[in-house]
């Protein structure tokens, strides 16, 4: 009983030890969180190889080879006008500004939020070795002051090492009663895991005051000469000649009339080199698309090369707008040699095309021959027994000569269309003939309708046998 008590006021002059410990450290937290003010905006650096800085409201993002970031292009920290930028990652020296984040970010995270979690902390140890003053189990105790002292060992890595010093004091005294409660206990051991403590990586470089507006012109500019994208570049270089208008008066008067004028001219130069590639694509893309409905494939290829000359010579400024003309002027290319293919496929065959246009010139002919007599019958208009004899007569000789003819299985189609067209003429005089006997107007009506059919199907079995025998175009 003796040494429960004892072990009983001894944790209470523990619990006290790491509450007055906790308490000093809240009070000197207070003090130095006031030192910052916690809504000042999030103004990282994006640290150049070559040595300039850029602006980065907020935090940039690194997806792939690029580095996105919105900077702002007027000095105001308030609502600043922003632009999105897009650089290279190479261009970026990753161990400045990585270690220029975490300085901020431990100096934000100081001046809004450690405070409470600091104190959030200390209550949890607080209520931890209070269950500890109440516990009479001596195994449940020792776990209870080895999971706070955990917790707290663990604590400053996650937290910008806030508080260390403080939280390393209530560290030692969490050491001892750790060793006082295994002693009470019969053990001399000490677990070594329990010593390790956890440290935030420290950063060496510096924060810098807020921009001014020469340097917020100055990030701008830069951002300007780092990003690959022109629209993105004329943008910014607007930005801050627009930003050079705005704050004249708080600028060196040499160096904003020196940097406006450079800055104009760098401006005129993008928009010139602008006007240069949207001429050379409004200039080769039609040639390349009436040489592809030419079939003409070579005069395709030289358009290509045309591209790659004219772009080397503007020194390769658009490299986007170059590859987009090239994709367009390569669709050209394969529509090319696709009507070429097509186009020696058909000279190929144009011998046996000539040959079935010589033994259909007789068969149209007739078929021609019979329009009039087939039109009166569409219309009613009447028939006399010869023209009716004549037009019956005919289709049946077509009718043998198509038959006797073997057409090109690219014709086939547009052939037998031929003999469908001869047979309803022959339907159409017969039924003609029949009406005019019977004097009945519904077998005139169904001749009409074979006329009508007829003179279709002539007109579009002729249709496609020209298209045929033409040389392929390109279609629209």
């Amino acid at each position: 009983m003796r040494m429960q008590a004892t072990v009983r006021r001894w944790i209470v002059c523990l619990l006290m030890s790491v509450l007055v410990v906790t308490a000093a450290g809240r009070r000197s937290g207070r003090v130095a969180a006031e030192e910052l003010p916690a809504d000042t905006a999030p103004l990282f650096r994006v640290f150049l190889t070559d040595g300039r800085v850029l602006v980065s409201f907020g935090e940039f993002a690194r997806v792939d080879d690029r580095v996105v970031f919105s900077t702002p292009t007027s000095p105001s920290s308030v609502n600043p006008q922003l632009q999105l930028v897009n650089i290279p990652s190479r261009s970026v020296d990753w161990a400045r500004t990585a270690a220029y984040a975490e300085t901020l970010r431990a100096t934000r995270y100081r001046a809004t939020r450690a405070e409470s979690d600091y104190a959030e902390l200390s209550g949890r140890v607080a209520q931890t070795l209070n269950a500890v003053g109440l516990t009479a189990d001596a195994a449940e105790r020792l776990r209870l002051v080895e999971n706070a002292r955990k917790r707290l060992a663990e604590w400053p890595a996650a937290h910008y090492n806030y508080r260390r010093t403080e939280i390393m004091e209530m560290l030692g005294v969490l050491d001892e009663a750790i060793a006082h409660l295994r002693a009470a206990g019969g053990s001399n051991a000490f677990d070594l895991s329990l010593v390790a403590v956890g440290e935030a990586p420290s950063s060496s470089e510096p924060l810098l005051p807020e921009p001014t507006a020469r340097d917020t012109i100055e990030s701008t500019l830069a951002a300007a000469d780092t990003t690959a994208t022109p629209a993105e570049r004329m943008s910014l270089l607007t930005l801050a000649i627009g930003t050079l208008d705005a704050e004249r008066r708080s600028l060196p008067d040499d160096w904003a009339a020196s940097t406006r004028t450079e800055t104009m001219a760098v401006l005129a130069r993008e928009q010139e080199i602008d006007r240069k590639y949207q001429s050379l694509a409004t200039r080769l893309l039609p040639l390349a698309e009436t040489r592809a409905a030419a079939a003409d494939v070579r005069g395709v290829q030289r358009v290509l090369t045309q591209i790659h000359d004219a772009d080397v010579a503007l020194g390769a400024a658009r490299p986007d707008t170059v590859a987009s003309l090239v994709a367009a002027v390569e669709v050209q290319l394969d529509t090319a040699r696709r009507v070429r293919l097509e186009r020696d496929k058909w000279a190929l065959r144009s011998t046996e095309f000539r040959a079935y246009q010589a033994a259909m010139a007789a068969p149209l002919a007739r078929l021609q021959r019979a329009r009039q007599p087939l039109t009166d019958i569409k219309a009613l208009a009447g028939s006399s027994p010869a023209a009716l004899g004549l037009l019956i007569n005919a289709a049946r000789i077509v009718e043998r000569e198509l038959a006797s003819i073997d057409p090109p299985s690219d014709l086939r189609d547009a052939h037998n269309m031929f003999v469908s067209a001869a047979q309803l003429t022959e339907n159409a005089g017969r039924i003609r003939r029949e009406a005019a006997i019977a004097n009945n107007l519904a077998r005139a009506w169904d001749a009409s309708s074979a006329a009508a059919g007829a003179l279709m199907l002539t007109d579009r079995a002729r249709a496609d046998m020209q298209a045929a025998l033409r040389a392929p175009q390109l279609q629209p």
